[in-house]
């Protein structure tokens, strides 16, 4: 990689970040690319951000990406935000455009390139959890033309998770349930209308739990997916695997998110099939 008196600058920003494998990724495409930048990870504290965030104009950097705590605290230091980003209410991605800095979410449009040829346009899909990165997919598959989400949430979250997805239900008009996990009979019900189940909670990621319980049963159409990349099979994965379903982990949302947010920094495409592999072997060792 070469850095000289014209490398620009881009960067993850959060607390904590140090085990980000962002660097990885972004160093990776711009080495391949050719393009002139460099990426680095910004572990800082809550009130350094507006400092931060004023650095991208100060050093004419591409842009940074964000992750907890930043997401939403970012957004009163932007200059505007694309349609995708205010219905989220989070931003992950800032673009620098000439000095007026753009606040994007890719993490939604992230999961569904993740997918390869899945559509949801026109489909229902099913949804456990809806916290951050949940959010994002409920609102990309309603931006995309989504018949029906069904999200589940534990009983007590309930409220609160309606309360989050008003302003996506407002602004695409799609018609979105939320049940509680723990009512078995729409949960099967929900499943058996959709063609997409997805895993957006951390269960699972100890290796041993599962979002779903075991009385409810898979249809042999049914695509799972999860956002957990490490381990890198899950649970619901393992199992939706043993009974022929085709399955999807949260790998290719990490790469495909940072693929957007590298396009849109620099007109330029990321190499995802020469990053995917050596990704994944890092994820796995």
């Amino acid at each position: 990689m070469k850095i000289d008196g014209y490398t620009r600058l881009a960067a993850v920003v959060a607390d904590p970040i140090r085990h980000s494998l962002s660097p990885f990724i972004h160093n990776m495409a711009f080495e391949t690319t050719g393009v002139n930048g460099v990426y680095v990870a910004w572990e800082i504290p809550e009130g350094d951000l507006p400092a931060t965030i004023e650095n991208i104009r100060r050093y004419n950097m591409f842009g940074i990406n964000l992750s907890m705590p930043y997401k939403t605290a970012v957004i009163p230091f932007l200059d505007d935000l694309t349609l995708e980003a205010k219905v989220i209410g989070a931003v992950n991605t800032v673009v620098n455009q000439n000095g007026k800095l753009i606040g994007h979410n890719t993490d939604g449009r992230g999961f569904f390139a993740s997918l390869r040829e899945y559509s949801v346009t026109g489909q229902e899909m099913t949804l456990i959890g809806a916290g951050g990165a949940g959010l994002a997919i409920i609102a990309q598959a309603a931006l995309d033309g989504a018949e029906a989400i069904h999200v589940f949430s534990r009983a007590k979250s309930v409220a609160k998770t309606i309360a989050s997805l008003q302003a996506i239900m407002e602004e695409t008009g799609v018609y979105i349930t939320v049940t509680a996990l723990e009512d078995l009979v729409a949960l099967q019900e929900a499943i058996n209308q959709s063609s997409l189940l997805v895993n957006a909670t951390s269960l699972g990621m100890d290796a041993t739990s599962n979002p779903l319980p075991d009385e409810i049963s898979l249809p042999s159409n049914l695509l799972v997916a999860d956002i957990i990349y490490q381990p890198f099979e899950t649970p619901l994965l393992k199992r939706a695997r043993q009974e022929g379903l085709s399955a999807v982990n949260g790998l290719g949302m990490l790469l495909y998110q940072a693929a957007i947010a590298f396009e849109l920094w620099t007109g330029q495409s990321m190499p995802v099939d020469v990053i995917w592999p050596k990704l994944e072997d890092l994820v796995k060792t």
